[in-house]
C-alpha cells in the first residue's frame, strides 16, 4: 500500500513538473499582449549592448553591427516578440547604466550588481566570467590577495561590475579609475601601476601581446552576465528569466559564444 502511494506520489509529481515546464515553454515561445508592451513600448526593442566587454559583445569589421552572445540573444528575442531590433551601442557597462535616466534602452546584457539592482531587475546569469589582475612579469605580487595592500595602485574602468566590487571590498590598495578598461589597460602601462583590473579573457589577450606583464591564475571575483529590464517592467522581468533560462538549457547561449569565438567563457548553472 505504502508503496502504491509512493509511486502515485511520483507520478503525480512529474505530471506537475512536466506541466509546469510546458507552460513556462509556451510562455516563452508565445508571449502575451503585456510582455510585449513591458519590453518594446515603442513598438521595437531597444537592446543595449556594451562592447567594452569582448567576451559578450563584438563589433562586426564590415557592417559595424554587434554580433556576439549579447546582439544574438536580443535577435532571438525580437523574433519571439515579433518586433524589430533597435541596438543601443556603449562603450562601458557604466554608461549603458547611466543611459537608464533617459530611457535609452528596453534591455540591456550587464553584470548583475546590487548597486544596479536598485533600478534594473535582473534575470539569472547566463555567462559568468572572472574578474582578476594584470601585474608587471616581475611583480612581486602573486596573488589577488596579496593586491589589497598600502601603495598598490589599481587600474579600473569606471563603473564597470570589477569597479563597484573593488569599491567596496578593497581596504588599503588605491583605485586609479579610468574612463573604460582599455584606457585603464593604457595607464597601467603608461604610470606604470602596481595592477589592473579587468575580465580575464581580454586581460590575457593584452598579455599575449604585451611580455612584459602577466595574469594572475587566481581571481578577486566571479562576474555573473545577466540580462536585465528597468524597473517596473514586471511582466516583462518575468518573461526575460524563463527565456533566458531555456536558452542556456537548450544550448543558445553556448552555441552563441562559441560562433563569437569565446567558447572558453562558461555558461551559468
Amino acid at each position: 500500500m505504502i508503496e502504491a502511494l509512493v509511486r502515485l506520489a511520483w507520478v503525480c509529481g512529474f505530471a506537475f513538473s512536466f506541466l509546469l515546464s510546458g507552460c513556462s515553454w509556451t510562455m516563452a515561445h508565445d508571449p502575451p499582449p503585456d510582455v510585449i508592451a513591458a519590453l518594446a513600448p515603442g513598438g521595437s526593442l531597444r537592446a543595449a549592448i556594451n562592447f567594452g566587454n569582448p567576451v559578450l559583445a563584438q563589433q562586426d569589421p564590415a557592417t559595424g553591427e554587434p554580433r556576439g552572445v549579447s546582439a544574438e540573444l536580443a535577435r532571438e528575442l525580437g523574433r519571439r516578440l515579433g518586433v524589430p531590433v533597435a541596438f543601443v551601442t556603449f562603450d562601458t557597462a557604466g554608461k549603458v547604466v547611466e543611459a537608464l535616466k533617459t530611457g535609452a534602452w528596453d534591455v540591456a546584457f550587464l553584470a548583475i550588481d546590487p548597486v544596479r539592482a536598485a533600478e534594473i531587475d535582473f534575470t539569472a546569469p547566463y555567462v559568468v566570467i572572472e574578474g582578476t589582475y594584470l601585474v608587471p612579469s616581475d611583480s612581486p605580487l602573486q596573488t589577488v590577495s596579496d593586491v589589497d595592500r598600502e601603495g598598490v595602485r589599481v587600474a579600473v574602468g569606471r563603473a564597470s561590475a570589477y569597479e563597484l566590487f573593488l569599491t567596496r571590498t578593497l581596504r588599503h590598495a588605491t583605485l586609479v579609475r579610468t574612463s573604460t578598461s582599455a584606457a585603464a589597460l593604457d595607464l597601467f602601462l603608461a604610470d606604470r601601476l602596481e595592477a589592473a583590473a579587468g575580465v580575464r579573457q581580454p586581460l590575457v589577450g593584452f598579455a599575449a601581446a604585451h611580455p612584459d606583464v602577466r595574469v594572475m591564475a587566481d581571481r578577486f571575483m566571479v562576474i555573473e552576465q545577466a540580462m536585465a529590464t528597468p524597473k517596473g517592467r514586471a511582466a516583462g522581468a518575468a518573461y526575460l528569466r524563463t527565456f533566458i533560462d531555456e536558452m542556456k538549457v537548450s544550448g543558445f547561449v553556448a552555441r552563441a559564444l562559441a560562433a563569437s569565438g569565446q567558447a572558453d567563457a562558461a555558461v551559468a548553472p
